[in-house]
This record gives structure tokens, C-alpha cells and sequence, in this order.
């Protein structure tokens, strides 16, 4: 039996622009309209948390239709009754992190189990630097944290990793308060914050020299005003479909309408290396982002190895790659990528004992893994660890029709790509994994 996929289709907005398009939304002054929003569950915990604070935010809708946000800037924001929810949503917690703390009151922030796990002095430091305060309320560097708003200082920061959680909340926190700040990273990590800001009239200076990329804010002090945006789709979203194009024997797949801000396309030079070969057209710029059709078509993929600067671009990603690479001819050695331990599960760990579970030659590295791939039949049962990304991408495997692997929570994969299973099984004709 082979595996024939094709078609013509698109994935939910991306959700790192719904989760910013919300918050600029909020804080802008007059009505925004937006389109293309990712309605799942990490994105309706920051509409949550900001109506939570007074804003007008909808429920967003699963269709992806326009939902207008009548914002009275972040001046009218009020101090919360009870402790700001946010889920699963790291993103939502660290940025909303920044734009609290130049607020006159007190706010809590907690999430769910897996959330309270992840550190959060990265985001609290320089923000402390800046003047805000913080109690942890519960385990040290974890949620649940109440912040201590008010008036903040100008600042430099030189951040140990290219993170653009860690970027944004000083840029957030900067905007809030009407101070300069600027922030320097090793590697420059995805600049939605940046790009958003310049597309609301505010100056972003970016500068890559030897010891780093620089980027500056200096806040004009006028209103911002309200966002008209259409939301593309998430290439982090695309990057499954991606793969199971080039896992399969015969088809081309297009999926339309995906952003292709080059911070966000890591995962696709990467799978260009490996031999894929990924088409883009009709390429445009929509709200300050660059957007293109892919269309991919099966290919026979080989090892590579993977470090440095090219992992920020395709954090999110690497779990499909390591799965990828386990159908891949040769060795795939992939390092740099510690940041993997922190996110929704020590990702790291849940890819090499995954993958050994169904057969396939994986080696547990500190900061990465190592994948030797093969054409054997992968079989068993796999574990997502309540993290969405585990589950799509065995998912994908799993299409493999010499492959029976069984995931342990679909449902999972509604933070970021509801009706994840069902387009995977009409692109190729097979059942999902279960």
C-alpha cells in the first residue's frame, strides 16, 4: 500500500501573531477588526486573561471569522478580581507579564500543572531590573507569581538566549511604561513584536554586530491605534503537513496562505537540507509579514546535523524533525536545543523514549538528540506528555502505512490545531493514529 497525499488547504492562524494581535488589540485606543485568528486553547487563555482585565475581547471563533475589539488603551486596563488564568499558554504568561508591569495594580498569574513547571525568572529579571516587583506564591522561579506594577526605568538587556518570549515582555513592558529598552541576544529569535510594533507606527532599530543582535524601542508616547490584520497561517502548523508530504510515496500538497517571516522557517531550510525541495508562491506582505503558498512533494530525505544559530528558527519544530529524521537515510545529530527541556514537557526526553518505544534508534543527548533512521516498520504506543507538538508529529509518522503507532491524547492538539486528525486523514486516506 502506498501513501498518496494531496490537495489544497489551509492551517489555523498563527499562533504567535493571535496571542500579540490580541494584546496590541487590547492596549490600542478605538476599534480593531481581526481575521484569521487561532481559536485553540493557548489563544482563548489570553482573551480570557485580558477581558479578565477589563477588555472587550470576544470569544474567538472557530472559523476563523472577524472579531472586532473595542480597546480603550492599556490606561483603562483594571486590576483583576481573582488570578489571571492562562492555561497552558507560556506565551500568554510571559508577555502578559510585560504589559502588567507597568500597571498601577496588583495581578496574579497562574496556569495549569504543566505551565506552573516552567521557569519564569527569565521573563521576572529584567523586568525587575526595570522596577517592577514580583512574589512567587508557589514553588521557586514558577508560577503562580503576583506582580507589582507601577512606574518602570529604561534598560539594556543582554539576554543569555535568543528567546522571543524573554524580547518581548521587555519590549511589552516597555511600551507600557513609555521607556526606552532595548535587548541583546545571541541569535535573533522571531520578531512578531517587532514587526507588529513598526506596523503600529512605533520605532524598532534592529542591528546584528559580532556580539549579538540589538534591538531598541524607543516609545513614541502616542496612542497606538487599532489593528486591521488578517492573521496567516502558522508555519509551525504548516510543518506537519509539510511532513507528511514528504513521508509519502506520491502528491503534491499546497497549503495556502502560511507565514513565511524567515524567523518562523527554520524547520523548512532545514527539511531543504535533508532533500526536500519546498516551492513557494504567490508571495505577498499582509500586516507586516510575509505570507506565501508552499507546495511540497515527496522526497528522500538524508541525516544532517543541527546546532547553533539554526535552532532558534525551529524550536517549535524540532520535535517533527527528529521524527522526521527517524525515515531519514543516515545519521541526524541534533544539539543547541536545551530549550526543549522547558517547554510544555522536557521535550527532549519525550522524543528519544517515543521513539526507542516504537522501534526506532534514538540517543538522548543534554541539549539535543540523535536519530539514526531506517525503513522498518515503526509499532507501539507512544506518550504526548500533554504537549501538542509530541502528539502531532508521531502523528504524522504514524500515517507511514507499514507504521501502526497508537498516541495516547489526541485531544491534545487542540491547543494549536484543532481538527489536526481529521485533515491528516483526509489528506491521506488512512485513519489516525488512536
Amino acid at each position: 500500500m502506498k501513501l498518496h497525499v494531496s490537495g489544497d488547504v489551509a492551517v489555523p492562524g498563527d499562533k504567535s501573531l493571535t496571542h500579540r494581535a490580541l494584546m496590541f488589540a487590547a492596549a490600542a485606543e478605538g476599534e480593531s477588526r481581526l481575521r484569521g485568528l487561532l481559536p485553540g486553547e493557548d489563544c482563548q487563555s489570553t482573551a480570557s486573561v485580558l477581558r479578565a482585565l477589563g477588555c472587550s475581547v470576544p470569544v474567538l471563533p472557530a472559523d476563523g471569522s472577524e472579531i472586532r475589539v473595542a480597546g480603550r488603551g492599556i490606561g483603562a486596563w483594571a486590576e483583576p478580581s481573582g488570578a489571571l488564568d492562562c492555561g497552558n499558554s507560556g506565551t500568554t504568561s510571559r508577555l502578559m507579564m510585560g504589559l502588567l508591569a507597568s500597571r498601577p495594580f496588583r495581578a496574579t498569574l497562574t496556569g495549569d500543572e504543566s505551565l506552573r513547571g516552567r521557569p519564569m525568572r527569565r521573563i521576572t529579571d529584567p523586568l525587575a531590573a526595570m522596577g517592577a516587583r514580583f512574589r512567587e506564591q508557589g514553588a521557586p522561579d514558577r508560577l503562580p507569581i503576583e506582580i507589582i506594577g507601577g512606574p518602570l526605568r529604561a534598560l539594556d538587556y543582554r539576554s543569555p538566549k535568543a528567546s522571543a518570549q524573554i524580547k518581548s515582555a521587555v519590549l511589552l513592558g516597555g511600551l507600557g511604561a513609555g521607556v526606552a529598552v532595548s535587548v541583546t541576544e545571541p541569535a535573533l529569535s522571531r520578531d512578531h513584536t517587532e514587526r507588529m510594533l513598526v506596523a503600529l507606527g512605533e520605532r524598532v532599530d534592529t542591528a546584528e554586530t559580532d556580539d549579538g543582535v540589538h534591538i531598541r524601542l524607543a516609545p513614541s508616547g502616542r496612542a497606538l491605534p487599532p489593528l486591521d490584520l488578517a492573521v496567516p497561517g502558522d508555519p509551525s502548523s504548516a510543518a506537519f503537513l509539510v511532513a507528511l508530504a514528504l513521508l509519502a510515496d506520491a502528491g503534491e500538497l499546497r497549503i495556502r496562505n502560511v507565514c513565511v517571516n524567515p524567523t518562523r522557517t527554520g524547520f523548512f531550510r532545514l527539511v531543504e537540507r535533508m532533500g526536500a525541495a519546498i516551492r513557494q508562491e504567490n508571495e505577498r506582505v499582509e500586516g507586516g509579514e510575509p505570507v506565501a503558498d508552499l507546495l511540497v512533494a515527496p522526497a528522500r530525505l538524508r541525516g544532517i546535523a543541527v546546532g547553533g544559530a539554526e535552532v532558534p528558527a525551529a524550536i517549535d519544530e524540532i520535535p517533527m524533525l527528529a521524527v522526521l529524521a527517524a525515515r531519514a537515510e543516515g545519521e541526524t545529530r541534533i544539539t543547541g536545543a536545551g530549550e526543549l527541556r522547558v517547554k510544555e514537557t522536557d521535550r527532549i526526553a519525550a522524543l528519544a523514549q517515543n521513539l526507542r518505544a516504537i522501534g526506532a534508534d534514538a540517543e538522548e543527548l543534554e541539549d539535543g538528540i540523535v536519530v539514526r533512521g531506517s525503513d522498518r516498520p515503526l509499532r507501539g504506543g507512544i506518550r504526548a506528555f500533554h504537549d501538542h507538538r509530541i502528539a502531532m508529529a508521531f502523528g504524522v509518522l504514524g500515517m507511514r502505512p507499514e507504521n501502526d503507532i497508537q498516541v495516547d491524547d489526541r485531544a491534545v492538539v487542540d491547543v494549536s490545531f484543532p481538527g489536526f486528525w481529521g485533515m491528516l486523514e483526509r489528506l491521506s486516506g488512512r485513519h489516525g493514529p488512536g
